[in-house]
């Protein structure tokens, strides 16, 4: 139940109260307003600052790939190493990354070689994809987009070999990267080598090669929440509690789409009941989409609420002020109120009082909104110095001289900012007015005019040089008047360092230092412009190690890289320092020697090269003596031009080799003939298998004590529908170099065995044929395999194949070598060694071999009836052969005196023309059917010598 007062409250004092509790309500509105527009200014500067820093660390995710991909657009091939040494100090610097892939591109028919590549670096990899939620061989398709280069190896180790284009969305991303030849970013993906799904995406960037076709991709895999986090922790942002902000990878906020979160859930707090009612248009959430690579990301960013009294304690004050003043008015007047006159005056100066009030209120409005002016201002600049993306701020006054520099300069630029202020950029950089750039950029300024990246080198207190970027603008006053310069000044002294590095790289090799491929061709050309100017010739050396394989194969590859380097430090010391040594592949070196003034160039200087290269080298506790083929090709001189100079240095270097190695030849134009005829040959050798154009001659064997055709040897011929029959001397060893011999090699080993069965099931004598086994078949790790497929597809017995070995095959490695011979012999066949005393054969080590036969070679029969030296040395053989209870078989028969020789000192068998040449398969089948053989005459011309046992 109400009170009544105990006075009654006149109508005076009843509207003071009310205009009393009115203004303050009005004013406590008002000065409300003003602090809710002080809290939106600082929360969208919170917000902004927050968007700018996730956008900024996406775009160093682009950055990054970008750079990688400047690796490869070089131009050099990049190897696995080079990737991994590259990209391992960015994993370091940007942990967000969980691997850096090179996707390449790998047609169907280049599958099986890829994976044999893969299985190198981790064994059972295989090209794949995801199937039923686990990785399974990638179907068949015309080619694949398989990670190849993957940086870090260990714990991605599942995502090797994976075929990226079987995912649609990393497929669609770099349909676009390639299409708008930039980087693009793809949707939300897991990762193939987490155990459990989390948000990640790529950042890929095409590949091109120097013709302009895609080769590949290189991709950055990014995990969306660890590069958010970072970015904010980074920069300070999340120790604020009163943010919360919700990261979204795409333009709108889905919950499949979400990445990063403060508050658990999304950015948007609910506003307390007093504030909506007060100022219903103020916001407390920020909204932000922008693009990256080419895909939207959305921030959204909110603020906790905090309860009304703690943000306005002004407007609250001022409220409980005014109520207070009302109440003490309307008292007063109450009070005044039997003295009218009294009461008048007083309501003046009340009224007066209360236009003073309001003309203050008037005042502090107009101070608020100079206030809220310089907040604009402030915030203006503020997003200027975001936008230039500096690392410390700097101001000049009207002479352009420095009046502040901040932001731990003295830290980061090595300098002591005292030594900056009050000099001019040109003052503290003495030499930049020697430049264009640096002349240009002093114009610029003296024009008032805004500058942008300018980049400048300098040496820091410590002496070390450092590389700077600044960006400027003019600052005018009210009146337009020039009043100095602010901007901001970044150190660039670690890209600077990496782009010289990748220049370095990329021109020269990364094991000898010299200049690669790249480099030598620029060197090339100035060095036959520099001919072409003075008249003085130009010669290319061509430079290649011999034996350089048996070096890797006998001492491994560490070794092989220590010869390497030493060759090079002697190429280089045997030269003059203005010409040029490169490395073009492997063993081969490049030299450019050019003549100036009364340096002559002379075949001495190249002598001097191959001395240098053949002095003894330590590997380990190993000496050993390389040596090398030179060839030289000279500029200006007939058929040679600029372009073809190490085309015909490579030429003359094979003839080098051609003549026995450890030599050197000049290019002439008669060597192009020889290459171009090895390149036919070589061509038409490819297909000759499949177009049937090989056939075998069969030459007999006969024993020497009954004169019967015993065996045959079996010896290939070409017959080429245009070159007609090629001769064995002319494509053997291209088939040995190419590595053809060995699709041969079979095809003779099953057609001699075929035919040898044919002979047998069609009633003639059953004769045993020789077939001769090359290096690269005797090496081949299915060799025992494939002699007893061939047997036992051709149903031949194995005691009437025999298979003809030159000791050079097994004598550079014994003991695998009589494991394989053994392994061979078990088989049942017969072994023999052809061309017996030309090689290097140890003897303690021949009585380990399983042989069956020895063959002398026809050097040694020729001469045996005019030779006492070759006389000495088959007589020899025969005993040897015979006391190891070995057979002798003698090629090259070609006289009756030779003959009648071999057979009084106990030789078995003989082939060779005396008796007959090799013939085609009809012709030796006739040769059967005849019968024919030694005459008795010939068998007993003379009685055998009892030879020493």
């Amino acid at each position: 139940m109400l009170r009544r007062l105990p006075f009654p409250l006149t109508r005076a004092a009843a509207l003071t109260l009310g205009a009393g509790l009115a203004a303050s309500s009005a004013l406590f509105v008002g000065v409300s307003h003003l602090e809710y527009d002080n809290l939106a200014l600082s929360f969208n500067q919170r917000a902004e600052q927050r968007v700018a820093t996730v956008r900024q660390g996406l775009h160093d995710a682009v950055e990054v790939v970008t750079v990688t991909n400047q690796l490869f657009a070089l131009g050099s091939p990049v190897t696995r190493a080079q990737f991994q040494d590259f990209t391992t100090p960015l994993l370091l610097r940007h942990p967000f990354i969980k691997a850096f892939n090179f996707h390449r591109i790998v047609p169907d028919g280049e599958r099986a070689a890829v994976e044999a590549e893969l299985q190198k670096v981790i064994p059972g990899t295989v090209i794949h994809q995801e199937g039923d939620g686990k990785q399974v061989p990638a179907d068949r398709r015309p080619s694949y987009s398989i990670v190849d280069y993957l940086v870090p190896l260990k714990g991605n180790e599942p995502a090797l070999g994976f075929d990226a284009s079987t995912r649609p969305q990393i497929a669609a991303t770099l349909a676009r990267a390639h299409a708008e030849r930039r980087a693009a970013a793809s949707p939300l993906f897991p990762l193939v080598q987490d155990k459990s799904p989390q948000p990640s995406f790529q950042v890929v960037l095409p590949v091109y090669d120097t013709a302009g076709r895609l080769t590949g991709d290189t991709a950055v895999v990014v995990r969306a929440q660890e590069l958010v986090s970072m970015a904010l922790a980074g920069a300070g942002l999340l120790d604020d509690n009163q943010i919360v902000m919700a990261v979204y990878a795409g333009a709108r906020a889905e919950a499949g789409d979400l990445v990063f979160s403060t508050s658990g859930s999304t950015a948007h707090p609910q506003r307390d009941l007093l504030g909506s009612w007060i100022a219903p248009e103020h916001t407390t959430q920020v909204a932000r989409t922008f693009d990256v690579a080419g895909r939207p990301w959305l921030v959204e960013v909110g603020i906790r609420p905090r309860p009304f009294a703690a943000e306005h304690l002004a407007s609250l004050a001022m409220l409980a002020g005014g109520i207070l003043l009302s109440l003490m008015t309307a008292a007063w007047v109450q009070a005044s109120g039997a003295r009218a006159r009294k009461v008048q005056q007083l309501v003046r100066k009340r009224t007066a009082d209360l236009k003073r009030t309001n003309r203050r209120l008037v005042d502090d409005m107009v101070a608020r909104e100079r206030t809220e002016k310089a907040l604009q201002q402030s915030e203006q600049r503020f997003r200027q110095l975001v936008s230039m993306s500096s690392d410390w701020y700097w101001e000049q006054d009207k002479q352009f001289r420095f009046t502040m520099v901040t932001g731990g300069f003295s830290e980061k630029a090595g300098i002591l900012v005292e030594s900056l202020l009050g000099k001019t950029r040109w003052e503290f950089i003495p030499t930049l007015a020697d430049s264009e750039r640096g002349r240009t950029h002093i114009a610029q300024v003296r024009d008032f005019q805004p500058f942008n990246d300018f980049e400048y080198q300098l040496q820091d207190d410590t002496g070390q040089t450092r590389w700077f970027l600044v960006n400027g603008q003019p600052m005018f006053d009210e009146l337009g008047q020039f009043t100095g310069y602010r901007g901001t000044g970044s150190d660039i002294t670690e890209r600077k360092l990496t782009e010289q590095r990748v220049h370095h790289v990329a021109q020269h090799d990364a094991l000898t230092g010299l200049p690669n491929r790249s480099l030598l061709q620029d060197r090339l050309g100035q060095a036959v412009a520099y001919a072409a100017r003075s008249g003085n010739p130009v010669w290319v050396m061509l430079i290649d190690l011999d034996r350089f394989k048996f070096v890797n194969d006998s001492m491994g590859h560490k070794a092989g890289d220590v010869l390497l380097m030493t060759v090079a430090a002697r190429l280089r010391s045997s030269l003059r320092d203005a010409d040029t040594v490169a490395r073009l592949s492997g063993d081969e070196f490049v030299v450019i020697v050019s003549e100036s003034g009364d340096q002559q160039l002379t075949p001495d200087i190249v002598q001097r090269v191959m001395n240098a290269v053949a002095q003894p080298v330590m590997l380990g506790t190993k000496e050993f003596f390389v040596t090398c083929s030179i060839g030289v090709s000279v500029y200006p001189s007939e058929s040679t031009t600029a372009d073809t100079l190490t085309e015909h240095a490579d030429i003359a270097m094979y003839r080098a080799k051609k003549m026995g190695r450890n030599n050197f030849q000049f290019y002439t134009p008669a060597m192009n003939e020889e290459s171009l005829e090895r390149v036919r040959i070589e061509s038409a050798l490819r297909n000759a298998v499949e177009r049937d154009e090989f056939v075998l001659y069969y030459q007999p064997q006969l024993d020497m004590k009954t004169g019967k055709i015993v065996g045959m040897e079996a010896l290939i011929r070409w017959q080429h529908p245009e070159l007609g029959m090629v001769p064995p001397g002319r494509f053997i060893s291209i088939a040995e170099e190419t590595g053809m011999i060995v699709q041969i090699g079979a095809w003779v080993l099953r057609s001699a065995c075929a035919q040898n069965k044919a002979w047998q099931d069609a009633g003639y004598d059953k004769l045993r044929v020789a077939v001769n086994l090359s290096a690269r078949q005797f090496g081949a790790a299915d060799l025992i395999e494939n002699l007893a497929s061939v047997l036992q597809d051709t149903g031949l017995e194995p005691k009437y194949l025999e298979i003809e070995l030159t000791e050079s095959l097994f004598m550079s490695d014994i003991t695998p070598a009589v494991d394989l011979l053994h392994r061979m012999k078990a088989l049942g066949v017969n072994l023999s060694i052809d061309d017996f005393g030309t090689g290097y054969s140890s003897l303690s080590y021949l009585s380990r071999f399983p042989i069956d036969v020895l063959k002398i070679d026809r050097s040694f029969v020729a001469d045996i009836t005019r030779d006492a030296n070759d006389e000495a040395i088959v007589t020899s053989i025969i005993a040897l052969a015979h006391n190891l209870k070995l057979a002798v078989i003698a090629e090259g028969v070609e006289t009756g005196e030779q003959l009648d020789y071999l057979r009084r000192h106990g030789c078995d068998e003989m082939q060779g023309y005396y008796f007959s040449r090799p013939l085609p398969a009809k012709e030796f089948e006739q040769l059967l059917i005849e019968g024919r053989g030694l005459t008795p005459e010939e068998i007993i011309a003379s009685e055998p010598l009892v030879l020493p046992a």
